[in-house]
């Protein structure tokens, strides 16, 4: 029999899918929405197909199928109320946990509920009929392949996942009747791999890297699995302030990331994916150049963050290090070393900054007081703190789960209930701080909070030299980054605020005022009142500083004048060649 697939991607991708992960059991039943994917099968003889005119009888014989074989068994209908007729057969795969995968057909989904003949909406299903339900997207572009890849992949695994049971894909088709494809696209299979199955090979001599997104503070043991795992597997661990590992083979990396000049030698090629969350953009970056990425939670789910993923561990991050430690001995770290040497060399040229959130970063970093936790708020202060290390013992953390600006203060305030002996240091902008105003009244706040306010007016996220508003020059002010609300800069408005509330405060507009006051922040001991520091800055000198520091390493290829002054905006190459020049 002579191949030929349809030519609608996503019947291919998910064709492409049920081989990759074995699957070759198909129960028909007929129809015209379902023809172009169960054409592409009897076309390819990998398939076994059988026939059933009744899908309420088709949805059992894939039971008695499926627990007989051991095997999943596709079932699949066309549009109407043909799959209405799976239910009792579901149901039954349900309660028996019998990997029974249904593949119902459809119109676009754009038609439902519109009296179109033969469409029905099958968007809300009873609660024990399938494990998991996925409507696939028509592919036009690379964004839904990737989207239907995953989609197809996580139903598969959820065939079996933690006992197993039914699973629902709803497939919508074009009725592209042209069967010219010779063969399906290569497609990424994704697997879970729990404790109990065999763990893939990792190999030696390859460069590892383990992401840490937002996690929760490391026990000494968590920690000791890492460092061994590290030692072993010529690994490190790239870090932001929220990742909390402080182990020996940390890496603050924001700083050669950000860089345009591409470092080839810190490529990982295999990435250990853990924790939640980042919001460190730039490493986030450098980890996408990776090969393959392994994702650890005991969660379980799919992450594709970088869309590399192929495997999934569900276990402890502890249990999947120790794991490939065992029986390994200890080597030397080059791939550590080429990134922490390109890291202290680069710390090296930092010129001086402009007056902004990044140069404060630059001088009270280090000095945060031994045993604090720190907060900061997204983006502009999470980002600018990420390219300056703190003390080994400051632990910190971000509302990076949701993202939004909204109550940073409160997290923080919350976080020093927790132990009234223990510093805890909030770093936030103006438009987040005034969205969380009410909590400094909060009867509850204690000494041990201190806040520092930067406030330059606006958001200045939107109005830096890299975000997508810059195009607007000044005209983004007004509404995309909402600028001279809360007073505009007010000198008077939250010292007022503040001082009536119980805080000690003060504040620094340039270097030189800053100087004068910032130790005061700083002293190890609780003080007598709460502190609240507010610095004025300039949203320019913000985005001259983060031009500045991400312009250290500039690629030759691409560094002729019209290059930079894309990277970077004029003002900041001026600015540069300043510095070049002194």
């Amino acid at each position: 029999m002579k191949k030929q697939y349809t030519v609608e991607r996503h019947i291919q991708v998910l064709l492409a899918l049920l081989k990759e992960h074995c699957i070759r059991k198909v129960v028909v039943s007929p129809g015209t929405t379902n023809m172009n994917f169960v054409a592409s099968m009897q076309n390819d003889p990998y398939f076994e197909m059988y026939s059933s005119v009744d899908e309420r009888s088709a949805a059992y014989m894939a039971c008695g199928l499926a627990a007989e074989s051991g095997e999943p068994v596709v079932i699949t209908c066309t549009q109407a109320t043909a799959s209405r007729n799976y239910l009792s057969g579901l149901t039954e795969a349900y309660y028996r946990k019998l990997p029974v995968l249904a593949v119902t057909a459809t119109q676009a989904i754009s038609r439902v509920g519109h009296h179109i003949a033969q469409v029905i909406d099958r968007s809300s299903l009873p609660n024990d009929v399938v494990r998991y339900s996925v409507l696939l997207p028509i592919v036009k572009d690379e964004d839904d392949l990737w989207d239907c890849e995953i989609k197809v992949n996580r139903a598969i695994l959820e065939l079996h996942r933690r006992g197993g049971g039914p699973v629902h894909i709803n497939l919508p088709t074009t009725y592209d009747n042209s069967f010219v494809a010779k063969e399906l696209p290569r497609v990424r299979k994704i697997e879970r791999i729990t404790s109990i199955d065999r763990f893939p090979e990792l190999l030696d001599n390859l460069k590892v890297a383990v992401f840490v997104g937002a996690h929760v503070v490391w026990t000494n043991e968590q920690s000791e699995a890492l460092d061994k795992f590290c030692s072993t597997n010529n690994a490190v661990v790239f870090c932001d302030h929220t990742s909390n590992y402080k182990g020996k083979y940390r890496v603050l990396y924001a700083l050669p990331a950000s860089q345009s000049l591409d470092h080839p030698a810190s490529h990982p090629d295999i990435l250990i994916h853990i924790g939640e969350v980042s919001g460190e953009y730039y490493t986030l970056g450098l980890m996408g150049k990776a090969k393959e990425v392994w994702r650890v939670s005991e969660d379980g789910e799919i992450r594709d963050t970088f869309r590399k993923l192929r495997y999934v561990f569900e276990m402890s991050e502890q249990g999947f290090f120790e794991h490939y430690a065992k029986e390994k001995i200890e080597t030397h770290n080059r791939y550590y070393q080429v990134c922490k040497s390109h890291l202290d060399e680069l710390y090296t040229k930092v010129p001086e900054l402009p007056f902004s959130n990044l140069w404060l970063a630059s001088k009270m970093a280090h000095r945060i007081p031994e045993g604090s936790v720190i907060h900061f708020g997204i983006l502009n202060s999470l980002r600018s703190w990420n390219f300056y290390d703190l003390p080994g013992s400051v632990f910190s953390a971000s509302n990076v789960g949701g993202f939004g600006i909204d109550g940073n203060v409160s997290a923080l305030h919350g976080a020093s209930l927790a132990n009234r002996g223990k510093l805890f240091f909030g770093i936030v902008g103006d438009l987040a701080f005034f969205y969380d105003l009410n909590v400094l009244g909060n009867r509850h706040i204690g000494n041990n909070l201190r806040i520092m306010l930067v406030n330059n007016g606006k958001g200045t996220e939107f109005v830096l030299y890299s975000h997508k508003a810059a195009r607007f020059g000044k005209d983004a002010e007004e509404y995309i980054a909402a600028a001279g609300h809360f007073g505009n800069q007010s000198r008077t408005l939250v010292k007022h605020f503040a001082e009536d509330l119980g805080f000690e405060y003060f504040c620094a507009a340039n270097k030189q005022e800053f100087e004068d006051v910032y130790e005061r922040f700083l002293v190890p001991e609780i003080t007598e009142r709460p502190m609240l520091f507010e610095v004025f800055t300039d949203s320019s000198n913000e985005s001259d500083a983060l031009g500045i520091i991400r312009g250290i390493e500039v690629d030759r290829k691409v560094s002729t004048k019209t290059a930079v002054k894309k990277i970077l905006g004029r003002r900041v190459v001026g600015i540069i060649r300043k510095v070049i020049r002194h």
